[in-house]
């Protein structure tokens, strides 16, 4: 079979705007998992307060309400809207430059490398800056004295003045273990994801370049998802602790591992993995699905 009969003609501004559409539409509707999740990794071990996520939810939209749970929801908007454009440009990119030029077949361990160079650009490119944003606005909300959440001020003033405070090195804070968990997630993400489309198509006599269906595509999606999270949910909790308005009592990524590992167990590695998976197992079937329809109709 020729080269150029198996490469792939995604196109990367398609790609890119794919994502970037695909990232927006699963930032809004999974949120109020992803700032449970960060609150329940910020619980402190001596807390009484309930470790059930969906409880969480209700008790702080029921006494601080409902726009209390999309606390630092604009930033990670943003963010996830660049994250997931960088991602599947990188990984479609990659992915290409790694194929076999006989075949035009991608292996299992190539998806992967090309999982690990999204995650590693993607994370530098737009994910540590954001989150950095999001968790502290997060932790600050949960405070006696909010400092950034001044309804007298407005959003903007108040997310400009948490930036000022942070500056550049507030904001990098914490880019190793991002960069870690961003390259682990889409390693394993990415790479589970192309794997079984292609363990699929190969069975069903597809074409590679045909998507599966909107039902298969949200299947294996969800599915890559619950396979990253508890792979990958100790980078997840260190990058929180290391984002957080607390974050100056761990001198290193290396030192936030042992004083969690330490002082509060290895459990602690994987609090908020729950609300974590329910985000993540909706954000694989809808990134994807929206994803790949969105190419069809650009293409």
């Amino acid at each position: 079979m020729s080269n150029k009969a198996t490469k792939s003609d995604v196109d990367p501004l398609h790609s890119f705007l794919a994502g970037s559409l695909a990232g927006a539409a699963e930032a809004c509707i999974t949120y109020p998992f992803e700032f449970a999740k960060t609150r329940l990794q910020l619980i402190d071990k001596a807390s009484k307060a309930s470790r059930n996520p969906l409880v969480l939810i209700y008790k702080t939209a029921k006494t601080q309400g409902i726009g209390s749970i999309y606390v630092g929801c604009p930033a990670f908007i943003v963010g996830n809207t660049a994250k997931a454009g960088i991602r599947f440009l990188g990984f479609d990119t990659i992915k290409d430059l790694l194929r076999d030029r006989e075949t035009g077949e991608l292996s299992g361990t190539r998806g992967v490398i090309a999982g690990l160079g999204a995650g590693l650009l993607e994370s530098v490119a737009a994910v540590t800056p954001f989150e950095a944003i999001k968790t502290a606005l997060i932790d600050d909300k949960q405070s006696a004295k909010p400092k950034y959440h001044n309804n007298g001020r407005g959003v903007i003033r108040n997310y400009s003045s948490l930036v000022r405070d942070k500056g550049f090195s507030g904001l990098y804070r914490g880019v190793l273990p991002v960069s870690m968990r961003q390259a682990a997630n889409q390693a394993v993400r990415l790479g589970c994801y192309n794997k079984i489309k292609t363990l699929i198509q190969d069975y069903t006599n597809s074409p590679k370049d045909k998507p599966l269906s909107s039902g298969l595509t949200f299947i294996v999606g969800a599915f890559s998802g619950i396979v990253t999270v508890y792979s990958t949910m100790p980078l997840d909790t260190v990058k929180t602790r290391m984002q957080s308005l607390d974050s100056t009592k761990y001198s290193s990524t290396v030192n936030c591992f042992a004083t969690i590992f330490k002082e509060e167990g290895l459990k602690t590695f994987w609090k908020g993995a729950t609300p974590r998976l329910g985000r993540l197992v909706l954000s694989g079937g809808i990134v994807f699905t929206i994803y790949e329809k969105v190419l069809v109709m650009l293409a």
